[in-house]
């Protein structure tokens, strides 16, 4: 334990805690990855110890010198942690005094390591998520890019896993596209805008501590959080932030599962490139969908972490606990699975080749235009019901016959309704089926390209508003305070 070690010692009394029973409780191991935050937090708050007079400015000064530096050396992964501490809070706190003295140990005037946690923990779901939209909005800009390279391969859409009917490959990676989207703005949306600092263990502080100065350092735009009993216990931010995290990985999974699928001998629909490929230890005929299946298994983690932090605050009463020491490997551990999977699909994707001829041969029987064929019939003024039952008609019976259904003549159409004329039975086209569909959503050329053009829109849009959130502003905005 470092010279200056205050974990069960100087700051909690003497005597210190039994060697083993300390190794076991500490969070040293899993919470290490928060020192760049707990060292800007504790930055923040000596400046406005300084600005308020509850410190010196020279010790304030001091203390933000000395903690920046300490910064410096984290982001270059070379900072030295004491060993033998409860946390890395109180680790680096340790180094302070060795360092300065009586001067480290003004540090934690008016905070608890309550407040500290809950501030360093926001601060790294804010910097990670901002990350990860970025990653995620950059994927989904690469999809809407391959998608228009996409539009004229046409192959079937699955509903109960069976062929439902036919839509463009635009519109495929459109729907893939539109999944990830929708999980990153759940993302974006998660609540990290009011800072902790200053809430003490759970009641606040007698002194004239300045909470909106620390908030605006840290770069709160909500300010100082509103109730320190519910700050200190609060973890609903990490749960919306692994939620969050989880349902993109959710959608990549999704989008992983149709390619596994798709590469198939069953399927045949895409071919997978050597270069992302992994061949069988034994059968030397094999290429398998390794990429894709890991990103399929990563939103397993996800979900677990999900359910463990479910599961930790679940019965807590108000204020803090230490139960919550165990949020850590879940709240930071999801981050680094969710832009390993994004960045993955990112790598990946060029490299799945379409195999057009055999996507369109998946339609060409006609089956999956029944209820093109059926609405053609509307078309002409016949209640869906009414068409719905001829085409079924036609359909069984073509089935029975060993015929596709677009095999059928329109002779051999008529015998069972006179509307089966030629025009009704152009429906049973596969590229007529897919450009007929330009209602809002559809699969037609005009829909596509305008659901193509509101993903590349929204995805630029919030890769643009989270390209500024990150710790190094934090620390410039620190240093360059005047005191």
């Amino acid at each position: 334990m470092a010279s200056g070690s205050i974990a069960r010692t100087a700051a909690t009394g003497d005597g210190g805690m039994i060697p083993e029973l300390l190794a076991w409780s500490s969070s040293m191991e899993d919470d290490v990855g928060l020192a760049r935050e707990d060292i800007l937090g504790s930055a923040a708050h000596a400046t406005m110890l300084g600005e308020t007079g509850l410190i010196s400015r020279e010790d304030a000064k001091l203390l933000r010198e000395e903690l920046l530096g300490l910064y410096a050396q984290a982001e270059k992964s070379v900072l030295a942690l004491p060993s033998g501490e409860e946390d890395v809070h109180m680790a680096i706190e340790s180094l302070l005094t060795d360092k300065l003295g009586d001067v480290g140990k003004r540090l934690h005037t008016a905070r608890s390591r309550n407040d500290q946690v809950s501030t360093a923990l926001r601060l790294h779901v804010r910097t990670r998520r901002a990350r990860l939209v970025v990653l995620a909005a950059e994927l989904v800009l690469s999809l809407v890019e391959r998608a228009r390279a996409e539009k004229d391969l046409i192959l079937p859409a699955y509903t109960h896993r069976q062929r439902a009917q036919p839509v463009s490959g635009a519109f495929l990676i459109a729907a893939w596209s539109t999944g990830i989207l929708r999980a990153t703005k759940r993302l974006a949306d998660v609540d990290v805008s009011e800072c902790p600092l200053g809430a003490g263990a759970c009641s606040g502080s007698s002194l004239g501590i300045d909470r909106t100065l620390t908030a605006k350092l840290l770069g709160f735009p909500g300010g100082p959080t509103k109730n320190a009993l519910d700050t200190v216990g609060d973890r609903d931010f990490s749960l919306d932030y692994t939620y969050a995290c989880t349902r993109i990985l959710l959608a990549l999974s999704r989008l992983a599962t149709d390619i596994i699928d798709y590469s198939t001998s069953e399927f045949r629909f895409v071919k997978l490139g050597d270069a992302i490929s992994a061949g069988s230890s034994m059968m030397p005929q094999k290429k398998n969908p390794d990429i894709f299946e890991l990103v399929r298994s990563k939103a397993s983690f996800g979900v677990g972490n999900v359910v463990q932090l479910m599961t930790l605050v679940r019965g807590l009463h108000a204020g803090y606990s230490r139960d919550l020491q165990d949020d850590r490997r879940a709240t930071l551990g999801t981050g680094p699975i969710v832009g390993g999977a994004l960045g993955a699909v990112m790598l990946a994707f060029p490299h799945v080749k379409f195999d057009k001829v055999a996507c369109l041969r998946a339609v060409s029987d006609g089956s999956t235009q029944a209820t093109d064929l059926a609405e053609a019939l509307v078309r002409q003024g016949m209640p869906f019901r009414d068409a719905y039952k001829a085409v079924g008609k036609l359909v069984s019976a073509a089935t029975d016959a060993n015929r596709t259904l677009i095999s059928l003549t329109e002779a051999e159409a008529k015998t069972f309704h006179p509307a089966f004329n030629e025009a009704a039975l152009r429906a049973l086209d596969p590229v007529r089926a897919v450009a007929a569909k330009e209602s809002i959503g559809g699969t037609g050329a005009a829909s596509v390209e305008g659901q193509l053009l509101a993903l590349e829109a929204e995805a630029t849009i919030l890769r643009e508003l989270h390209t500024t959130d990150t710790l190094r502003a934090v620390a410039e905005r620190i240093a360059d305070y005047p005191n």
